[in-house]
């Protein structure tokens, strides 16, 4: 070292952000001992499709170092929403970041997993891969020194067994909310998907049991939103993979069972600058800063138009107006459950966990897209200098419709074809998608209420049949 430097210089230079390649250099090189000294046989490229689906390619672990290169090609035509068969070729580039080892496929000749992003044949992102619109908001907000943080609490059903299609599922328990039942079966499985998850590095934050029969709820810790929409995918599989295990089966579907909630995902959202909670305003009303409340407007603005994404499914409305509190209104409050956005209560000290809750989320949405549009809508309030309205004190669902309409409370899309046709007229979601996913998705989801329109229902037969 240069010997001029003095000694704070020299602590200066050493501790200096390594450069990008360096970090992946490092970051390939870990992967890559690991999987020797682990004895690993086969490791599984993971991707998303446009509907959130987790789609899994498995390579030998000599593939990798140009895998890491160059990339893997596939046909993606194939794939829902990626490409036209004129564009076919593409490649899966793997993140070494992402690295683990998948527990329930041995300790002996194991198996790895990393999450990929999917690039164009000349190196380039794809445009339509769903992870990539999240990493093109999130150096949006990069770009105004910020970062995004989310936190999951995800809810799913559990039964005793792979329903008979046309028959009502059978919930493992009957249990309610936050009931504690003696070797309870509920209990066991929450403990062994738990355990899964966190030997692959996902930590959790809360468990228990939902208001549902058979249905639970695990919380993700906090984490950066690409983060956290990487640890949702994962999630998903180790809670279907511990079921089948134990001879259960796991769903995420929003609105199961008739007369039960649904499944939502309710997601705490932060935004921070460096270390500090941009969110946070010491004295403010509710401690909230002016980022915030114009964070939140924004995404009160545009509710209507992304909800398509956040609840993309025909099933998901049966969750949002099927009681259960899901949110039904676009609106906000402090500490109230019946609004869409929930402002958690202030802890004094705490200023770094200031923070609001968006709760028409369901657990079986595309994470990246979701969030994506959750940013980008939030980030809109604060660019355009949103005010927030007032917040809704009163229970909104035991409001009527007049009073609802007097204060200015709007209700979110009664169904799939209300969301599309919200959708269809958003400039925010259409930039926010790009172009390819946006027009797909659009298509997908026409396809799938005309589908569901041509159905003749069970509840159709019961009260017509004998009746006309």
């Amino acid at each position: 070292m240069p010997a001029a430097l003095s000694r704070p210089c020299l602590a200066a230079w050493a501790t200096a952000p390594e450069p990008r390649r360096s970090i992946v250099d490092r970051q390939q090189e870990f992967v890559l001992r690991t999987i020797e000294e682990r004895d690993i046989r086969f490791v599984r490229l993971w991707f998303t499709d446009v509907l959130g689906s987790l789609k899994s390619v498995a390579v030998a672990p000599a593939e990798l170092e140009g895998a890491f290169a160059e990339g893997i090609g596939f046909d993606g035509s194939a794939i829902e929403g990626l490409a036209r068969v004129s564009e076919a070729d593409m490649l899966v580039k793997p993140d070494p970041a992402t690295f683990t080892v998948l527990p329930w496929r041995g300790e002996h000749q194991g198996t790895g997993r990393m999450f990929c992003d999917i690039l164009t044949p000349d190196g380039e992102p794809s445009l339509s891969d769903p992870r990539h619109v999240l990493k093109r908001t999130l150096a949006k907000a990069a770009s105004h020194g910020l970062t995004f943080y989310t936190h999951p609490e995800i809810e799913f059903y559990l039964f005793k067994e792979e329903p008979v299609p046309g028959e009502e599922p059978i919930p493992v328990d009957k249990a309610g909310y936050f009931d504690h039942v003696p070797r309870g079966t509920t209990h066991d499985f929450r403990r062994a998907a738990i355990s899964v998850l966190e030997s692959m590095g996902i930590s959790v934050e809360f468990s228990h049991h939902e208001g549902g029969p058979g249905q639970n709820e695990i919380d993700l810790r906090y984490a950066d939103a690409l983060s956290t929409a990487d640890n949702i995918m994962t999630f998903r599989t180790v809670v279907k993979e511990v079921a089948l295990e134990q001879g259960f089966f796991a769903s995420f579907m929003p609105k199961p069972l008739v007369g039960h909630p649904g499944s939502g995902m309710h997601t705490h959202l932060s935004l921070f600058e460096g270390d500090r909670n941009a969110f946070h305003e010491a004295g403010a009303e509710f401690q909230l800063s002016k980022v915030a409340r114009q964070f939140i407007a924004g995404i009160l603005t545009h509710a209507a138009e992304i909800t398509a994404v956040t609840s993309q499914w025909v099933n998901s409305y049966k969750r949002i107006w099927g009681g259960g509190e899901a949110p039904s209104y676009v609106c906000w409050g402090h500490n109230n459950r019946s609004a869409l956005i929930r402002v958690p209560m202030y802890k004094p000290g705490k200023g770094n966990s200031t923070r609001i809750e968006y709760r028409a989320l369901d657990s079986a949405c595309n994470p990246y897209l979701a969030y994506a549009l959750l940013l980008a809508a939030g980030l809109r309030g604060v660019e355009d200098g949103l005010e927030l309205p007032e917040g809704a004190e009163d229970n909104v669902w035991e409001l009527t419709d007049a009073e609802r309409r007097a204060l200015g409370i709007k209700p979110l899309p009664g169904s799939l074809e209300s969301a599309i046709k919200a959708m269809e007229e958003s400039e925010l979601v259409a930039e926010t998608l790009g172009e390819g996913v946006f027009d797909f998705f659009l298509r997908n989801k026409r396809a799938e209420w005309v589908d569901y329109r041509h159905q003749v229902t069970p509840f159709e037969l019961r009260r017509y049949l004998h009746l006309l």
